[in-house]
């Protein structure tokens, strides 16, 4: 059991130190909104700190998980900032899901402090976090990630070392691709068999029994046809992501030319107000 601290209790943060709680770890937290911590702290005990420096301060492993490239910096960079407060040899993993050029900056700086970087991006939304079933991508070094994956497991099904530090943003960048044109293919497909006058439910069933199958025909399919995008994973959210993983491809060449389309297609979505509707949404601009 270890002394932790976990900065950010949004919809993915609160479960996921929920969990480091649940499974006897001390766990000291941090939340912008402090009225947050604080409920945070009499649902699972604890404790709250007012700055992530002043929580970070005497704890083995401080986990992250905030909005973007910046409020990742806000929380571990400047005298109130988390690196400040660590110990020597304390490790920092970011749950967060940013830009593998940040997570590169942030070990520079914690390996010059004497600290550890582990950049840990998760899959699996709000349920996933809730349910303990997330998947998690890591960069970093191999000893460092040793030291924290038993403590990652807590809220995980499955985490695993990819590379060097921003190898972990850059997997969850493929995580994104992959489910943004899986999502307007699912997309598609249900518009077309309404259109056809098909019985959608009979149509899903038996074709996620075949090659068409993925995770998103078995859990979103059926709520997609009954225009029900109340899940954990909002627009906002993955255009954030789509943005983040678009620019690395200006950077490293990949021709991305589906990905980029459909992130035109969720920015259709917030267009209508669905700005945090579930990323299943994508075919509420077919239906209009």
């Amino acid at each position: 059991m270890a002394k932790v601290a976990f900065l950010g209790l949004g919809v993915m943060g609160g479960p996921m130190a929920g969990h480091l709680a649940r499974h006897g770890h001390h766990v000291t937290v941090y939340n912008r909104t402090a009225s947050k911590a604080e409920a945070w702290v009499k649902a699972h005990g604890g404790a709250a700190a007012p700055t992530p420096r002043q929580a970070a301060e005497g704890q083995e492993v401080v986990f992250a998980c905030v909005g973007n490239d910046d409020d990742l910096r806000g929380v571990t960079l400047g005298n109130d900032g988390a690196f400040a407060g660590m110990a020597k040899s304390a490790v920092f993993v970011d749950h967060t899901t940013a830009s593998a050029e940040v997570a590169r900056e942030l070990a520079e700086i914690a390996d010059a402090a004497g600290l550890h970087f582990i950049d840990a991006p998760v899959s699996g939304g709000q349920a996933g976090a809730e349910n303990a079933a997330l998947t998690v991508m890591c960069g970093g070094d191999a000893a460092t990630y040793a030291r924290v994956e038993a403590a990652i497991l807590c809220f995980a099904k499955a985490s695993r070392l990819m590379g060097p530090s921003g190898s972990g943003q850059l997997t969850k960048m493929v995580n994104q691709i992959a489910i943004a044109g899986v999502v307007q293919g699912l997309s598609e497909a249900i518009h077309f068999a309404k259109r056809a006058e098909l019985d959608v439910d009979a149509v899903l069933d038996v074709i996620s029994k075949g090659a068409a199958g993925s995770w998103q025909m078995e859990n979103r399919g059926r709520t997609m046809n009954a225009e029900k995008f109340d899940f954990g994973f909002a627009v906002d959210w993955m255009r954030k992501d789509l943005g983040i993983l678009l620019a690395e491809a200006r950077r490293n060449g990949a021709k991305l030319p589906v990905t980029a389309l459909v992130d035109q297609f969720y920015a259709d979505v917030q267009g209508m107000g669905g700005n945090r509707w579930d990323t299943s949404s994508l075919i509420a601009r077919l239906e209009k």
